[in-house]
């Protein structure tokens, strides 16, 4: 006589959930997996929690696993726990008619734009079932009770059953998922093991999926082998070859196996003592998918109000991507109670350390809330903070090793100074890591602390310069005065150098100077400053004439405190671009050219008065200001220094005709003879003027 079949009607929140989740398009619906398996999770902790006490609770099923069944021929999927089990009254209770809170909680939620996938955090993850199934059946064994089954197709009902028709399952749950026609793909091998990995590949427990595998196997013939069986044994062994070659065939053979999918143990919930640096690097591989090892790791937790484990890890090299924009943000795994989260928490890192690899393992952090909530909450900002704090620590301890941290400067410098530039509260911390060349040691890069224990007592200033490449700026003509006073000047050749130095501004109280801009004393003393301004004065009649040709492409002449070698350098102002951040923004394929008009730094016009051409261009502008050859020159010496300075020209052919003409005078050329040449080459005769027209066209 079959088992009595009892009906109940589910509590109206619950329909109207389930109702819900039946009819909502939502893409990402292999999130019904994982909080079936947090749930058979959750069980299994539970009979484990009650064995600390009773041991025999674990008598009718000593293994603790997750099993997922998939049954492509009946489109049912399977999955099954040894967790402690439901009795009747739980399966009422828990699956449909008591109201419960979380019901109502996720529904509201859901209304202010809270994403489904965050289901599991209410209480109710049990229905998301039903984004994926028709109907499901729920076999469950509890110790202290038979065994029942739980039927429901999602209307306003189910019904239980005691189960008299399956075998007995010992203890635990399962759930079968009668999957809809076109959900079936999560019945695929591949489709399950990825999701697993995804989300559930921390889970406490194993979780076995149990696969087909197809054998090729030799047997004998059965038929051969019954005729076989009646002749004596003699003639078996006379005719033992032919057997071999007619009696034997190969078949295929379909066997079953459970094949555990998450094998990579979280690694963080052990003590860090314990752990061999064999067992991070499989971590960090199985983490990231990379093929090297890591360069640095950080294993901690953060105990007080709030609780969580995290594992840092520094990778050998850069990914080519780093900065790309529509690439994700971080690569911190963001895990609730050894169950994946998300990945794509902003505010769980900031930007400029989106190197960084690694989990952070949350016991208590309060997920019913959506996404958009949950990124302002508070208790992100703790663990963000921490995470910061732990990689600069992560840093520091790289730094001590010189051969690591050159590798590691390498790959992300870039980093550390866009951290510098971004982050005022660690900015202190970052400048101990920065590293440049200087005019001192061209081939070790020297840090800004031996920078500063390297400095003369009267040097009370850094000294920078910027440019596009260490072969531009080595002999630049800014660098004349300080390599003859000996002061040392570091060199910047990265692009994002020019943004980072704009937020420094200062290394142990010392200001940081750029060389390319005016105003720099260069340490003069009380002597060196009179003789400058007395020099200064009998130079004044130049700098006019010069100003006076230049016109507004410049502000002002002076005369240079920095050369020694070069005639004349440009310098920009104090507030504005360097030569070399113009450079930078001109190349901005989306840059607003309004922009540059006002940032665009006033130039300054610096002639050495010690150069014979600047001494010999005061003598002919004394004798005759309105000279045309000095008009010549002064727009020639302005040209050459805007290719010194780092500038770029703005009319490169009229800075070519006139050296083509100094030329033509160092060749004794006549001018009148050039222009005859140019004049004759304009009108070419009929024979190359046809040839040439016609190559013209090829």
């Amino acid at each position: 006589m079959s088992a009595e079949t009892e009906t109940f009607s589910f509590q109206a929140e619950i329909s109207q959930l389930m109702s819900l989740i039946i009819n909502t398009f939502y893409s990402n619906k292999e999130i019904f997996l994982r909080e079936l398996i947090s749930n058979s999770s959750d069980a299994i902790d539970k009979i484990r929690y009650q064995s600390l006490t009773d041991v025999s609770v674990l008598e009718t099923e000593k293994d603790l696993f997750v099993r997922i069944t998939p049954d492509r021929e009946n489109g049912i999927l399977s999955i099954r726990d040894t967790g402690v089990g439901m009795t009747k009254a739980d399966l009422v209770n828990n699956l449909g008619t008591i109201a419960k809170s979380g019901t109502k909680g996720f529904m509201e939620a859901l209304s202010s734009g809270a994403d489904i996938s965050m289901i599991g955090q209410f209480g109710v993850g049990f229905y998301s079932a039903y984004l994926v199934a028709d109907k499901v059946q729920v076999i469950t064994k509890h110790n202290d009770d038979e065994q029942y089954i739980w039927e429901s197709s999602a209307g306003g009902s189910f019904t239980i059953t005691r189960d008299e028709t399956n075998p007995s399952i010992g203890r635990g749950t399962e759930m079968r998922l009668f999957m809809k026609e076109d959900q079936l793909e999560f019945l695929e091998e591949k489709k399950i093991k990825d999701i697993v990995k995804k989300h559930s590949e921390f889970i406490s427990y194993p979780i076995q999926l149990v696969v087909e595998k197809e054998t090729e196997k030799e047997v004998s013939d059965d038929e051969e082998e019954v005729v076989e069986g009646d002749k004596p044994k003699i003639e078996e062994i006379e005719d033992e070859d032919d057997k071999k070659e007619k009696k034997k065939k190969t078949i295929k053979e379909k066997t079953t196996e459970n094949e555990e999918l998450n094998k990579t143990k979280p690694l963080w919930t052990r003590n860090p003592e314990d752990i061999k640096t064999e067992e991070y690097s499989q971590f960090y591989k199985a983490l990231t998918n990379d093929w090297e090892d890591h360069l640095a790791v950080k294993h901690f937790s953060v105990e007080g109000q709030l609780e969580f484990r995290a594992i840092l890890f520094i990778p050998k090299r850069a990914p080519f991507d780093m900065f790309e924009t529509k690439k994700k943000r971080n690569n911190i795994k963001l895990y609730v109670r050894r169950v994946f989260i998300m990945d794509d928490c902003e505010d769980l890192i900031p930007e400029w350390l989106n190197f960084v690899k690694g989990v952070v393992d949350s016991e208590d952090l309060p997920l019913n809330i959506s996404r958009e909530t949950l990124q302002q909450n508070k208790i992100l900002k703790v663990i963000r903070k921490n995470l910061v704090k732990k990689c600069l620590e992560m840093f520091a301890d790289i730094a001590e090793d010189k051969e690591n941290f050159d590798k590691f400067y390498e790959s992300f410098s870039k980093n550390l100074k866009l951290g510098i530039h971004e982050d005022t509260q660690n900015r202190a911390k970052l400048a101990e890591l920065l590293r440049f060349p200087s005019t001192n040691s061209l081939t070790e890069l020297t840090s800004l602390k031996d920078y500063v224990t390297r400095m003369p007592e009267k040097q009370k200033k850094i000294y920078y310069i910027t440019g596009e490449s260490r072969a531009a700026i080595e002999n630049s003509p800014f660098l004349e005065g300080f390599k003859k006073k000996n002061i040392e000047v570091l060199l910047m050749t990265d692009p994002i150098d020019e943004y980072s130095t704009q937020q420094l501004k200062q290394y142990d109280d010392k200001d940081l100077v750029c060389i390319t801009k005016e105003g720099v004393d260069m340490e003069e003393d009380e002597e060196e400053k009179a003789a400058r301004e007395e020099e200064a004065k009998k130079f004044e009649g130049l700098c006019a004439t010069v100003k006076e040709v230049l016109g507004e492409k410049v502000e002002k002449v002076v005369i240079s405190t920095k050369l020694t070698d070069s005639p004349c350098v440009l310098t920009t102002g104090q507030f504005g671009w360097s030569a070399n951040m113009e450079r930078i923004m001109k190349a901005q394929a989306l840059r607003d050219s309004s922009m540059s008009s006002y940032m665009a730094s006033k130039k300054t016009f610096e002639l050495n008065s010690n150069h014979a051409i600047i001494k010999s261009l005061a003598s002919r502008v004394e004798a005759d200001k309105n000279d045309r050859a000095v008009k010549d020159l002064t727009t020639l010496l302005y040209e050459t220094s805007l290719l010194t300075s780092g500038f770029t020209l703005e009319e490169p052919h009229t800075f070519a005709s006139r050296i083509h003409r100094m030329v033509s005078l160092g060749l004794d050329i006549d001018e009148d003879e050039v222009a005859v040449t140019e004049d004759a080459s304009d009108v070419p005769s009929l024979e190359t003027g046809v040839t040439s027209t016609m190559e013209e066209v090829d």
